[in-house]
């Protein structure tokens, strides 16, 4: 558990920060309030595509399409795009996303204002803006901690949540009511003003770079260490399954609300404009409450009740054909979307390490828009035959009963201090060792007295996951047949290099883990640590013999 803060003066706990205090900070203060700017006007293009959408065709399942043309992207291209978020300059990185997205902006504006905008031209140039979201939000996310002092991180994540729905509160109604009067070129041309006011906020930005000391990840070892972390983390996995399941089934009531605006309950596009920003300003409120409502509830009961209320806010909407009643169920609806995506991305944020935040959130993204797309899509064909109401109905009895399900499965806590320990010691070397060299073996060979073994192993199985966590491809223990109680944990990484980066990945919350399997150990020194570096004999000249029968 992480120790709490206190003042030095009284030892009494230190307050928290205040809500808005990472705003104090002129860095993060800028780049909040241009992707504000930036996120109304990706509102704005949003709406006017879903409802562009259902003039050019009735069927629900074209409107889900547009739902899934935009998540599909992040579904596809999020772990890529975490990779490269860790090992690009971030900044320059998102300037080139944003000059893209304005292009693609450009492209509807010019079909819509010309009237040459058709089904297939509005998936593409959609699928093609997901790109560039999918592209951009583990960026987006992983800068966080070069914009405040570590102490303002949490309240830094928690104001751009904030900040996202304060976009959605206002992006949809505006871009609603611009449709109506102005029409979509207009809406799209914002859009594309929109971007050059990040760009703007972006090239303001003098991002330190930050040392390079040799140990830079590539493209490819990169991707396979995180793809080794998401594989190996327990609280990770039960992180994405709940995500999943929660998002399958409440991507219906997004896939399928334009048609409810405009087929159901009879609105224009003013109407589903204020139906969106009455889920973002329920949102908003979500999410001022949401400290008070999870310290009374705790993390798994707030989950629970936020999947109940987005199952009764979907059937409710299935139900009513008025207009209050549909903008009062979005807003109950918003108030549980921000309080399942808030706690969910932060229990994500709290169990990982700096290293892998990019790529870890990525996969986490890649979990939450491949349950959107594939819910989206499937929701739209169940609406094609069924009826919509029924596909709502079906949508949310089906979520209330998975969240009661799913509610046996404790989410992490993400309290662990994961701050790295730099306890291992640098490893002894007869001659320096080239980087690219590898695989490297590293043993630990420890005494254990064979009444301690059932305990030692199941401290070692814990172990065992932190060293795939880190960066080992294989891991595994083995005793001695001569001496038993001489036991021998091994494990394999891809080169020296992957190693000592494995020596700066080890939290105090790991370190936490090895002192526990090192307590069984018996002797007067510390278990003894050995690197073995592989050797190829036939390319060094040596005589090929036959494998020996043992």
């Amino acid at each position: 558990m992480r120790a709490a803060e206190t003042t030095a003066s009284t030892g009494t706990p230190a307050p928290p920060p205040g809500r808005f205090a990472p705003l104090r900070h002129r860095l993060f203060a800028v780049i909040w309030a241009v992707t504000v700017l930036g996120n109304i006007g990706t509102f704005m293009r949003d709406v006017a595509s879903a409802w562009l959408v259902t003039d050019l065709s009735p069927s629900p399942a074209a409107v889900a399409m547009i739902q899934a043309a935009g998540s599909l992207p992040v579904f596809l291209l999020a772990i890529p795009a975490g990779v490269l978020s860790d090992i690009l300059d971030r900044r320059r990185f998102l300037i080139g996303i944003q000059i893209g997205l304005a292009v693609v902006s450009t492209a509807l504006a010019f079909l819509a204002g010309t009237g040459t905008v058709s089904v297939a031209s509005l998936i593409a140039l959609t699928f093609l803006g997901g790109v560039g979201a999918a592209l951009a939000a583990p960026a987006w996310q992983a800068v966080v901690p070069e914009l405040v002092p570590r102490s303002d991180i949490k309240g830094a994540v928690a104001l751009n949540s904030l900040g996202i729905n304060i976009a959605r509160s206002i992006g949809p109604a505006l871009g609603g009511f611009l449709l109506a009067g102005l029409g979509a070129a207009a809406v799209y041309g914002i859009d594309v003003l929109s971007y050059v006011v990040v760009i703007a906020g972006l090239l303001w930005w003098r991002r330190d770079p930050g040392a390079d000391e040799g140990l830079q990840e590539q493209f490819g070892g990169a991707l396979r260490a995180g793809l080794r972390y998401a594989r190996a983390s327990r609280e990770l996995h039960r992180v994405l399954w709940r995500a999943a399941v929660f998002f399958a089934f409440a991507s219906a009531v997004w896939a399928l609300l334009p048609i409810v605006a405009r087929q159901k309950i009879g609105g224009g596009p003013g109407f589903y404009g204020l139906m969106l920003g009455s889920v973002g300003a329920g949102a908003i409120a979500g999410a001022l409450l949401l400290p008070r409502v999870r310290a009374r509830l705790g993390q798994d009961r707030l989950v629970l009740a936020a999947s109940l209320v987005t199952a009764a806010a979907t059937v409710l909407l299935a139900l009513t054909d008025f207009e209050v009643v549909g903008v009062v169920a979005a807003f109950v609806l918003g108030t549980a979307w921000i309080t399942m995506l808030t706690t969910l991305n932060a229990t994500t944020q709290g169990i990982l390490p700096n290293w892998i935040r990019g790529r870890g959130l990525a996969i986490y993204l890649t979990v939450f828009n491949g349950a959107m797309a594939a819910g989206s899509l499937g929701w739209g064909f169940v609406a094609q035959a069924i009826g919509t109401d029924a596909a709502l109905l079906v949508a949310g009895a089906g979520l209330a009963v998975v969240a009661g399900l799913a509610y046996r499965a404790a989410l992490p806590s993400g309290e662990g201090d994961l701050t790295p320990s730099l306890h291992w010691p640098e490893p002894a070397l007869a001659e320096p060792v080239a980087h690219d060299r590898g695989p490297v073996m590293i043993t630990v060979t420890y005494r254990i007295r064979r009444s301690d073994r059932p305990a030692f192993l199941a401290a070692l199985d814990r172990l065992s996951e932190e060293r795939r966590r880190d960066g080992a491809y294989a891991w595994g223990v083995s005793e001695d047949a001569a001496d038993p109680e001489r036991v021998v944990e091994w494990f394999f990484v891809e080169s020296w290099a992957e190693h000592l980066r494995q020596h700066r990945r080890v939290s105090k919350a790991d370190a936490d883990i090895q002192a526990e399997a090192r307590r069984f150990h018996q002797g007067p020194e510390d278990p003894v640590v050995q690197h073995f570096l592989a050797l190829e004999p036939r390319r060094a000249g040596a005589p090929a013999t036959e494998e020996a029968t043992p």
